[in-house]
């Protein structure tokens, strides 16, 4: 039995902004994973992730020449104090779920982290205690399973589809060196 294609896990470049617009649209037009609700021109993408390069890592997942996913890290609060902690973000293809892609993109995301000196990763998940058709808990289970604990819950605090959407925030810490 031939072995999976293995993932390559590289930095982004601005040429991959159309691959990770075009795995990002589908979760604004067809879900509640995100509270956006039009999708960026290509150029503001870019500009999106020229903005996070400044100071944080943006990570893509590829296999076979495929760009299948990506995550990176943002600020969590512009205040000098929190410069220890950072707000993180994933997509995956969504014919992609399932390959490990998400687990291999945010081990070498917090890898990246921990070595830049942050303590504390924080994600803000879209929830719903009743799944939907555009909202499940998945976000939430593949978190725990990284590790994340949830440390806050605001409710009703989003509109969107004609449904009414909770934000939780997970956090991770990580052990001061």
């Amino acid at each position: 039995m031939a072995e999976p294609p293995s993932i390559i896990i590289r930095d982004a470049v601005l040429a991959d902004a159309e691959a990770m617009l075009s795995i990002y649209a589908p979760y604004i037009e067809k879900t509640a994973i995100t509270f956006e609700v039009e999708v960026p021109s290509i150029e503001a993408f870019g500009q999106r992730i020229r903005h996070v390069q400044e100071k944080y890592p943006w990570l893509v997942a590829v296999c076979n020449d495929e760009l299948l996913g990506y995550a990176y890290l943002g600020e969590f609060k512009n205040r000098a104090a929190y410069a220890h902690s950072a707000e993180t973000s994933i997509y995956v293809r969504m014919d992609a779920h399932g390959r490990g892609i998400g687990r291999t993109l945010y081990n070498s995301l917090e890898e990246k982290a921990h070595a830049m000196g942050l303590l504390n990763l924080n994600a803000c998940i879209a929830y719903t205690e009743t799944a939907d058709d555009y909202l499940t808990d998945a976000s939430v289970r593949f978190h725990e399973r990284m590790g994340y604990v949830q440390c806050a819950h605001f409710h009703q605090c989003a509109r969107k589809f004609g449904h009414w959407y909770d934000m939780i925030w997970m956090e991770k810490l990580f052990e001061r060196r």
